[in-house]
């Protein structure tokens, strides 16, 4: 599957830079401030720790296997998207700035990418999300995913140092 970039009525989906690496920090800092974070795996937002990442995931740009997408509304990236192939075909995952959530950009992007993955013969995906986190959880049945299983999931610990967990929804779709 080769996507490079493509564009919807309202965005531009393209494969991530390493200079996008100060737009998805402050998407990261703010999603953190949010009440889904307990939901994510933290990110450290150091500078050069962000930036190496980026860079990582740009070097990914003529991979079919990892594809790290920016959203950009006109010149500034929203949001990202990830897929990762696997043998029944892609995970993907998603993040989006706050200031741009219930706005049908996230919707609308990873739409875009899923029926151009499937007009290149994918017709399996797979994501995750919490169970709690309501609006990711509504974004993913309206893309047509349904909840086929859920897991104990923990990215944090308590004060004790044992782990935190949540129920996390395992979505699927398959055309």
């Amino acid at each position: 599957m080769e996507i490079q970039s493509m564009e919807t009525d309202r965005l531009l989906i393209r494969r991530v830079l390493a200079e996008d690496w100060e737009s998805i920090k402050e998407i990261w800092q703010k999603v953190g401030e949010t009440e889904y974070a307990q939901y994510d795996i933290p990110h450290d937002t150091k500078n050069t720790v962000v930036q190496k990442r980026i860079e990582r995931w740009a070097s990914t740009c003529d991979s079919s296997e990892h594809m790290f997408f920016s959203v950009c509304l006109k010149d500034e990236i929203i949001g990202y998207i990830d897929m990762h192939r696997k043998d029944y075909g892609y995970e993907i995952g998603y993040c989006f700035h706050t200031d741009y959530y219930r706005k049908g950009y996230a919707k609308e992007s990873i739409s875009a990418l899923l029926d151009c993955a499937e007009e290149q013969g994918v017709h399996y995906f797979k994501a995750g999300t919490a169970i709690n986190n309501i609006p990711s959880v509504r974004l993913l049945n309206s893309l047509g995913f349904k909840l086929t299983g859920t897991e104990q999931v923990s990215f944090y610990k308590d004060s004790e140092g044992n782990n935190i967990y949540f129920e996390g929804g395992i979505f699927e779709r398959e055309e």
